[in-house]
């Protein structure tokens, strides 16, 4: 007996969110259809226009848009943005620096810096149980 390997596939949204591309601005043929893990492959390797563009231009997800003002996605919350930017926007309130997006970029600094501090006391923690 020989078993046939179905092709694994993925909704929209996933395929979308693995990308880092908000879904709403994908093409109607990618938003209406199933995508398997190796179209996805291909997306990625061989990006199409509509791929590049949405990617330099956006209309961006909130992930990405958080990792560009290097803030989190809470973070974005408490500031307003509740929506998909685009590269232009997301450039705009960089240069405009407002108050919200100031402390959210100083406490997720401090979160890095408290995640940087843990990780180097379970290191070292580790390293003495090692000794023992």
């Amino acid at each position: 007996m020989s078993s046939q390997q179905s092709t694994q596939t993925m909704k929209p949204a996933t395929a979308a969110k693995k990308l880092g591309v908000y879904l709403d601005a994908t093409p109607a043929e990618f938003r209406d259809g199933v995508v398997s893990r190796a179209e996805l492959a291909a997306l990625e390797s061989d990006p199409p226009q509509w791929l590049v563009t949405l990617r330099a231009d956006g209309p961006h997800p909130r992930p990405v848009v958080a990792q560009k003002l290097g803030v989190s996605i809470a973070g974005l919350a408490r500031g307003g943005v509740t929506e998909a930017l685009t590269t232009e926007q997301i450039e705009a309130l960089k240069s405009e620096n407002p108050e919200w997006l100031q402390q959210e970029r100083a406490t997720q600094a401090d979160v890095r810096k408290e995640n940087v501090r843990i990780k180097k006391k379970h290191a070292d923690e580790a390293a003495r149980r090692a000794q023992q």
